[in-house]
């Protein structure tokens, strides 16, 4: 395989920002759908990408989104109506505005967070068959502690090697989530991290100059494109502004 690619870009504004993560989400699903004629996207929660969400429900005929595969990154352990899922924003922002050829939510809801765990494990397991699961594209964003989907700092599912998608706890919150391994973002096609905000600069700037053991800093897509994109404060010190 040959090595990741990696690519940082520095944007104005939010505006700017959620413009470029369009552009790059039907790019993508454009060469997607040439090429294998399907495109799977995993997406992230968190207030940054909604303002994606909401320019993509209005692409209209650019995108064909009955070829797109839709999940989730990582999700809460609240119910689908809950003002915490990362499943309900998207819904809302887009997903139930345009006809999404499939959305495959993580059922959070569920007493057992190992089961919601291990039932979406299956469901990218039948999406991808025969193949392993390798995505076209994953929606990151990033913690101010280095967290990036649900991996936090000093958990277990950051050393996680053979499992797709694991229950996990977030120390800080108090609370159970469900995320994608290390491996299994690592396999995608691109990796797109969406990221807004001047506090997020410093766990930025340990990423981009390998200090530290934060879970950001671990992916490294195997054979893929590695994305950054961000704002002006998040970036500060790094790049000049596109």
């Amino acid at each position: 395989m040959s090595p990741h690619r990696v690519e940082l870009v520095a944007l104005s504004d939010a505006n700017a920002l959620a413009e470029r993560a369009r552009e790059e989400f039907l790019r993508s699903a454009a060469q997607a759908v040439a090429e294998r004629g399907v495109f799977r996207v995993a997406l992230s929660g968190g207030s940054t990408p909604k303002a994606l969400y909401e320019r993509l429900a209005a692409s209209g005929a650019r995108a064909n989104f009955a070829a797109w595969r839709v999940f989730f990154g990582d999700e809460r352990c609240v119910p689908p109506e809950h003002a915490d899922s990362n499943f309900g924003m998207a819904r809302n922002a887009w997903l139930s505005k345009t006809p999404v050829g499939a959305v495959y939510r993580v059922r959070g809801e569920l007493r057992d967070a190992n089961e919601a765990a291990r039932e979406y494990e299956k469901d990218l397991e039948r999406e991808f068959a025969p193949h392993a699961p390798r995505f076209d594209l994953v929606l990151l964003g990033l913690g101010v502690d280095g967290h990036t989907a649900s991996l936090f700092p000093g958990t277990s599912a950051v050393r996680e090697n053979q499992k797709l998608v694991v229950a996990t706890h977030a120390p800080k919150l108090d609370a159970q989530r469900i995320t994608f391994t290390v491996p299994l973002i690592n396999a995608a096609r691109c990796v797109m991290f969406l990221i807004a905000g001047g506090d997020k600069a410093p766990a930025l700037r340990s990423v981009m100059q390998g200090q530290g053991d934060l879970p950001a800093g671990k992916i490294r897509p195997l054979d893929g494109k590695l994305l950054w994109l961000v704002d002006r404060g998040a970036a500060a010190g790094l790049v000049e502004d596109e």
